[in-house]
């Protein structure tokens, strides 16, 4: 963390402590649990003798503004673990933190009348806190456990200035209004349903999306030499065992049964790529072999976690594996980034590059995994990528580079990985034939660059706010007819749109056309096609586009206009 995220970082861990004085000056009932920062603001969890809503809020809010104008300043204590409880006797949640500490570890922040058990650090004053803001109120088990008790959680967040604080607000209403949830459902894309939590359903339109976004996938994997493979949902639980996810990931997988033998839905597609590469015995002629695959894959996740297409219990990665000698790992990772970089560029999307290095939880010697974490930073450099580390968040079974694409609100987002292994390649005994036609252990890659490709379309939603390029949109022209007398040409038009691939939609309904305009534009297509009696008598269109823009043209050069921007995805 930099100093000027640390900085932030504790001016928001200190507007925590100061919500929670707040609320115990307005609800001295209220028990305390915990009150962190986090990336956005800061939370503080409580046990409120009665529910508080929303509306609520205000008032709280204004309660933290009269703490911060009285400027008490933050000063830290330490005590022994008996005073502690005697401190905390009224705070049951705290008196259970407290029985995790040892003795001589404690420590309190006093700020004015309040003190809470805390690590801190803090501000030194209040008023240093320039702008707060209290966002929503959501429920939250004690410790994370659905076994225990549903606490009462107050989201905020906190600035160093009024101005970051109207930034933040503005990009927060922008946002709401660019939802995927919201817009998945206006634009009839995608939906959810209470028989299938967490599983989501396309519509026609979505599917567009979808199969859109794989032709280009799959015309840039040709392109840089991969061959698609398609591998099963199901497969035993002895292969899971021996790539070590049974043991590794367990709680995020399903399982069934088959035949009285245990099976698990896939959790990850890499096992079913390592079987496919065993089938023969491979000469080091044919390395680097790059495979790929839109691969189903099935993780549990708590339903409380659930987020639309962000977070899914069924999703398709865009996975590639890539076999190699250990002397083609410095080209292929550079490869694998040329790749990247030319597949977002086209969707407008910048990223910066983190190197994630080996977890508590691995599989392997530490000798290879120093390898591996040596060879990414040497393809890194190679490459002049800047990157910052990320230590710790590697993969159980080998480190990765990750991949953070930055939308149109300035959000990021983690999608892509290159992840380089040489555990699974061992625990799978897999071989090759060298130069000295003796067997070698190959090298391999496990690489996404849309990563989870349902994540990958809530982002495109958000980033051009349903307002897709051309290239992209379910709906590139909408035919409109000013009445019905234009309604047989208005056919000619569509049979001439579609003969030329033109995804196009005919609106020939008895509606005024102001009404037709508004119906399309809140469709969000890319253009209207406005047929009355001067556009059928001279073979031209009236095209309006979103931005309100009109122009009448003859039918030949908007189609040839249409098309080039098509191809070049503009």
């Amino acid at each position: 963390m930099t100093g000027e995220a640390e900085q932030l970082s504790t001016l928001r861990h200190s507007a925590s402590h100061i919500l929670a004085a707040a609320v115990k000056h307005l609800y001295p009932g209220a028990k305390l649990a915990i009150g962190p920062a986090i990336a956005a603001g800061f939370y503080y969890d409580f046990d409120f003798p009665e529910p508080i809503s929303d509306k609520d809020l205000p008032v709280i809010e204004k309660e933290m503004q009269k703490i911060i104008k009285q400027n008490p300043h933050f000063l830290k204590k330490i005590v022994s673990k008996s005073e502690a409880e005697k401190l905390l006797q009224n705070e049951p949640y705290k008196l259970e933190l407290l029985a995790d500490l040892k003795d001589g570890e404690i420590s309190f922040y006093d700020s004015g009348d309040f003190s809470d058990l805390c690590a801190g650090p803090h501000m030194e004053k209040a008023a240093q806190i320039k702008a707060v803001k209290l966002l929503k109120i959501a429920g939250a088990y004690w410790r994370g456990s659905e076994k225990n008790k549903m606490l009462t959680r107050i989201y905020g967040t906190a600035f160093a200035s009024p101005a970051e604080l109207a930034d933040y607000l503005h990009i927060q209403e922008e946002a709401l209004k660019r939802d995927h949830r919201r817009l998945g459902k206006e634009l009839d894309l995608f939906s959810f349903h209470d028989e299938g939590l967490g599983f989501p359903f396309f519509h026609n339109k979505g599917m567009i999306l979808w199969n859109t976004l794989l032709d280009f996938w799959r015309e840039k994997h040709r392109k840089y030499g991969y061959q698609e493979t398609k591998t099963p949902l199901i497969l035993n639980r002895a292969l899971w065992e021996k790539s070590g996810h049974w043991f590794n990931y367990r709680e995020n997988m399903y399982t069934t049964r088959i035949d009285e033998e245990d099976f698990v839905i896939k959790p990850m597609n890499c096992p079913g790529g390592i079987l496919l590469y065993s089938e023969t015995q491979h000469s080091y002629r044919e390395l680097p072999l790059r495979s790929a695959e839109i691969g189903l894959v099935h993780r549990h996740e708590k339903s409380g976690v659930l987020s639309g297409l962000f977070r899914v219990r069924a999703f398709h990665q865009d996975d590639a594996h890539i076999f190699m000698t250990p002397e083609q790992i410095l080209p292929e990772i550079q490869e694998a980034l040329k790749l990247v970089e030319e597949m977002y560029s086209v969707f407008g999307l910048s990223y910066h590059l983190e190197l994630s290095t080996r977890p508590e939880k691995f599989v392997g010697s530490l000798e290879a995994w120093t390898r591996s974490e040596q060879a990414l930073e040497a393809a890194l450099k190679s490459a002049g990528k800047e990157y910052k580390v990320n230590p710790g968040d590697g993969a159980f079974y080998g480190p990765k580079i990750d991949i953070h694409i930055k939308d149109a609100l300035g959000r990021t987002w983690q999608c892509g990985t290159i992840q380089l292994d040489m555990n699974l390649p061992e625990l799978f005994d897999l071989s090759y034939i060298g130069a000295d036609d003796q067997k070698h252990r190959p090298v391999m890659i496990h690489r996404v660059v849309y990563g989870s490709l349902e994540r990958f379309l809530g982002i495109l939603i958000e980033h051009y706010a349903g307002r897709f390029p051309a290239w992209l949109a379910p709906v590139q022209v909408k035919i409109l007819t000013i009445s019905e007398k234009h309604n047989t040409r208005a056919q000619e038009l569509f049979n001439q749109l579609i003969a030329e691939g033109i995804r196009v939609e005919l609106d020939a309904r008895p509606e005024k056309i102001g009404y037709k305009i508004r119906q399309a534009q809140l469709e969000k297509v890319v253009y209207m096609a406005v047929l009355g009696d001067k556009e059928c008598a001279e073979n031209t269109l009236s095209i309006r586009d979103r931005e309100g823009k009109s122009e009448t043209v003859k039918t030949a050069d908007f189609i040839h206009k249409l098309r080039q921007e098509i191809r070049s995805r503009i």
